[in-house]
């Protein structure tokens, strides 16, 4: 089979089908699947509908208020999901069979990363200021399905953040990333496109996110390094990303590279700078604390703690 051009060429709907038609991916598929739904949505909705057995700690920062509440965003949003369903699709586009054994760890990874943010989320849940926004019909699907307890650390920038490291990871293991530059270039600015927007539709706080790369650095510290976590927060909030590399140089004229074409939102560079040195600043601080810590998520735990009151 012929390989995408773009990742955002491949039809997510074929990659879950062939990720369960496939024997040899099947029973990580079924697994994955019951990772999500119990540790993301029963156990957001147990809580949701009894209350009191876990505390919930609003977590939201004064600087959140620099950043605007931007509805557009909502699509990019969405792709959260999509996203890694997507890198998937391209491998095996790509490489068919002999990439079996990558795409099936990857998706025995997935569930193991929402498993590993769970033991947060069961000790204490974490909620942020969420405009009741309906007037799209997509808000109303978040509304509908995400009870919004679920804050730090940021499962949609930890998932995002493992899907680009693994991708590379992965193409650099078929020794491909040279000729797929282009798509690791994609792949990197669609996580950092759907981090934006978890903050302009309000999804999260920026504090959200420090507690997410921490978090990366406890899940997969090899691959995603303390140095890896700080590059992602200085390219946070740029206005124009980069071009594509690709192994001649230039775009080819129908290359479209969507998460790029996300509206562009200018925040004042000052305000920028405040919010990303704040980023950087709890996630050392997370760091310097978990190095003493008998449980990786203890120093998520004690900031969140005293912000919290029974559900």
């Amino acid at each position: 089979m012929k390989s995408a051009s773009s990742v955002y060429d491949v039809s997510t709907a074929y990659t879950i089908v062939k990720s369960i038609s496939v024997s040899f991916l099947r029973p990580a598929a079924i697994r994955c699947i019951g990772s999500i739904i119990y540790n993301f949505f029963l156990r957001q909705y147990r809580a949701a509908l009894l209350p009191g057995s876990v505390p919930v700690s609003k977590v939201d920062h004064p600087l959140d208020l620099k950043i605007p509440f931007i509805p557009s965003w909502v699509t990019i949003y969405l792709d959260f999901v999509t996203y890694w369903i997507r890198m998937l699709g391209f491998l095996f586009h790509t490489y068919r069979h002999r990439a079996y054994n990558e795409i099936r760890e990857f998706i025995i990874s997935i569930g193991r990363l929402y498993a590993f943010a769970a033991e947060t989320y069961q000790k204490n849940f974490s909620t942020t200021d969420r405009p009741f926004y309906i007037a799209r019909p997509r808000f109303f699907v978040i509304h509908l399905f995400d009870p919004h307890l679920m804050c730090v650390p940021s499962l949609h920038v930890m998932v995002v953040i493992w899907t680009y490291i693994r991708f590379e990871s992965i193409l650099r293991s078929f020794n491909d990333t040279g000729r797929y530059a282009a798509q690791i270039e994609e792949m990197k600015q669609g996580a950092l496109a759907i981090t934006h927007a978890i903050l302009f539709v309000k999804q999260h706080s920026i504090n959200c996110i420090a507690a997410a790369l921490y978090a990366m650095t406890c899940f997969a510290g090899e691959q995603f390094p303390p140095e890896k976590a700080e590059t992602f927060i200085n390219l946070l909030f740029r206005e124009t990303p980069p071009a594509a590399p690709i192994q001649t140089g230039r775009l080819p004229a129908n290359y479209k590279v969507r998460p790029w074409a996300a509206p562009r939102t200018k925040i004042p560079a000052a305000d920028a700078s405040i919010i990303k040195t704040h980023i950087t600043s709890l996630f050392r601080c997370f760091l310097e604390e978990g190095k003493t810590a008998r449980k990786w998520e203890e120093p998520l735990l004690n900031f969140i703690r005293p912000l919290a009151k029974k559900h």
